[in-house]
């Protein structure tokens, strides 16, 4: 497992951002779509049939299928990278540190604008710790 220091993982920041609306913009897309194909299912099921454009139909799908394959590319991009993404929708990001011996996470949700927070690999978000004098001087391990 990678790990890194708290200067590393914030030079990342820019770069991780970008990866992670990208993740979350094709993800939203293929949800969208799906959600349109279930309605357009919905519909044809209570009327008892109906004409279906089925070229755009199809189209639609391709569509869902391509945002699925970039959402899990730009996953895997990060993943490969070292960094955790702990949840897709908020946009939460974990960075694996050695500190004190120690492997903890430094946190990092979309919209924050640095990184400020760690946590335990146990604890979790909702085990967030503000950073402290131990991340000032640190030295990468």
């Amino acid at each position: 497992m990678r790990t890194f220091t708290l200067n590393e993982a914030q030079t990342m920041l820019p770069v991780l951002e970008a990866l992670i609306r990208r993740a979350i913009a094709a993800n939203a897309k293929a949800v969208s779509v799906e959600e349109e194909m279930q309605q357009l299912n919905q519909r044809i099921f209570l009327s008892g049939g109906m004409h279906v454009d089925v070229s755009q139909a199809a189209r639609r799908r391709g569509e869902r299928e391509i945002a699925i394959r970039e959402a899990k590319d730009t996953l895997a991009e990060i993943d490969a990278i070292g960094v955790q993404v702990k949840d897709l929708n908020t946009g939460l990001l974990d960075f694996p540190c050695k500190m004190d011996g120690e492997i903890i996470l430094l946190c990092w949700k979309l919209g924050e604008k640095e990184i400020t927070h760690w946590h335990t690999v146990e604890s979790g978000f909702g085990g967030r710790q503000p950073l402290d004098d131990r991340f000032k001087n640190e030295k990468p391990q």
